[in-house]
């Protein structure tokens, strides 16, 4: 299980989303307040959105951050031999491909100018709403983990958006383009919730990477994406929550909303590892955050509850 897909994967389906999300439910708000503002300072990104066919694993290149200056460095750093394979095949618009040619050589300047962009169109599209989807996907990963609690993994494939996605062990069926069969020999299967995404669900996979684990993506949002979400704590409400986790722990509370790894943690707390650890560890005990693994690290991110007391100040029912 995943907490998020990561702001760099969210920014640019989000993209996506604004050429044809116009009529969906969930983003009829979203897309009315979005559509039209793109302007120079997007046009690095949004000019490699393909013609036709699959798109950039943006995933793949910027990683599952949930932090955007967290996704630029990891572009910043991609080896240029994999920028190239990433850009093999893809449609491009025939005036956007000496551009898409400059960036897959791995020009420095250009690198630097996907980059702007893609801090550019996460401020315009996904950031205004982060809140509002933060709260979701904190949502669906809790109703996860409740299926593993009550029936292990079996209940929670057999409950995985059925009737399109199906659980017939040791075989997990999903919809697909093609007919497809990915053996996962040992590497596991991701499932992780999206935001900006239409379908019901997708599968996400790189046949040229063996040793990456497949993914399985499932729509988080339950009602209709809106802005506004939570500010800054400030007056009663930050002194309340202060007063009852203390101030180290009522920031630490704060950083999670974003999603941080422990290191990430401690540099905003200004505190060693071990004692960002600690606070960590005192918030998930309460049900304020989850940890999940990943790799050599770990990933903090607010539960509902968390949110709550956090919008407040003050503890509500969980």
């Amino acid at each position: 299980m995943a907490a998020t897909i990561g702001v760099a994967a969210e920014t640019y389906y989000s993209l996506e989303l604004l050429r044809g999300g116009r009529d969906h439910p969930h983003f009829r708000s979203w897309w009315s307040a979005v559509a039209g503002r793109m302007g120079a300072d997007t046009r690095p990104l949004t000019s490699l959105l393909p013609v036709h066919g699959p798109g950039l694993d943006l995933l793949a290149l910027m990683g599952e951050a949930p932090s955007v200056e967290h996704a630029v460095d990891n572009l910043l750093h991609v080896p240029t031999a994999r920028l190239r394979r990433e850009f093999e095949g893809l449609d491009f618009h025939p005036g956007h491909l000496p551009w898409a040619r400059r960036v897959s050589e791995g020009d420095s300047e250009a690198r630097k100018e996907l980059a702007e962009a893609v801090r550019a169109c996460h401020r315009l599209t996904v950031a205004p709403y982060w809140d509002s989807a933060r709260s979701e996907l904190a949502a669906l990963s809790t109703r996860y983990a409740n299926l593993i609690l009550e029936g292990g993994m079996d209940l929670l494939l057999r409950s995985l958006c059925a009737p399109l996605v199906r659980w017939r062990p040791p075989v997990l069926e999903a919809p697909y383009p093609r007919r497809t069969e990915v053996r996962l020999q040992g590497r596991g299967l991701i499932i992780t919730p999206r935001i900006f995404s239409t379908r019901a669900v997708n599968f996400l996979w790189d046949p040229l990477d063996a040793a990456q684990p497949p993914r399985l993506t499932v729509p988080a949002l339950r009602r209709p994406l809106t802005g506004g979400g939570l500010a800054e704590p400030a007056g009663s409400a930050g002194r309340n929550l202060e007063s009852l986790l203390g101030r180290t722990r009522a920031a630490a509370l704060r950083v999670t909303a974003e999603g941080c790894t422990t290191t990430e943690l401690a540099r905003r707390l200004n505190v060693s590892a071990a004692a960002a650890s600690q606070h960590a560890t005192v918030l998930r005990n309460t049900g304020l955050i989850t940890t999940s693994r990943r790799g050599g690290s770990v990933l903090h991110l607010i539960t509902p509850l968390g949110l709550a007391l956090l919008k407040t100040g003050t503890p509500t029912q969980p």
